[in-house]
């Protein structure tokens, strides 16, 4: 692919991507604001965004088999643990950025346990297996990740109660 075109459907690619998110959580939004027309209205067309985030990355050769896209996020995790976010935690320290400086600690904390896991279903996979888990449980304030039958009492990085964890 030549070099303009790739460059702009990175560009694109992280463009849709961030639309995506973004009106997931205005559905989120409009939900809790007794807005379920809307609150769908946004799904749907953060659906539709995910398409094209997804032809981008086909295209660009982002989309491997299972074993290679757990590399990659492995990788991807460990470049935020070790780098991106210690970053951004500087510039928000520096700066005074209280809400920041938790957000980012919120995340590097739930990025560890992201690389782990992911580390370990790759083994499973160079092994030809599936994971061996059950339930996994998202804490919807921080992100912290627990796989397993019983989550902790309170999210050990933020503090909520395991009854407001999301089950996976």
């Amino acid at each position: 692919m030549k070099k303009m075109t790739e460059k702009a459907l990175q560009e694109a690619f992280a463009g849709e991507s961030m639309a995506h998110m973004k009106y997931m959580i205005f559905s989120e939004i409009a939900e809790k604001e007794g807005f379920k027309n809307i609150a769908r209205l946004f799904r749907a067309i953060a659906y539709a965004e995910l398409v094209h985030a997804k032809n981008h990355a086909r295209n660009l050769g982002y989309i491997k088999d299972t074993k290679e896209n757990l590399l990659t996020g492995i990788e991807g995790e460990k470049f935020e643990i070790e780098e991106m976010y210690p970053a951004y935690d500087a510039i928000a320290k520096l700066q005074g950025e209280k809400g920041a400086e938790r957000s980012i600690h919120y995340a590097i904390e739930a990025e560890k346990i992201h690389m782990e896991l992911y580390r370990s279903a790759r083994e499973e996979v160079e092994r030809g297996k599936d994971m061996d888990i059950s339930d996994i449980y998202i804490c919807p304030v921080c992100g912290y990740t627990f796989v397993g039958d019983n989550p902790p009492v309170k999210c050990p990085v933020c503090g909520l109660p395991k009854e407001k964890f999301l089950k996976y």
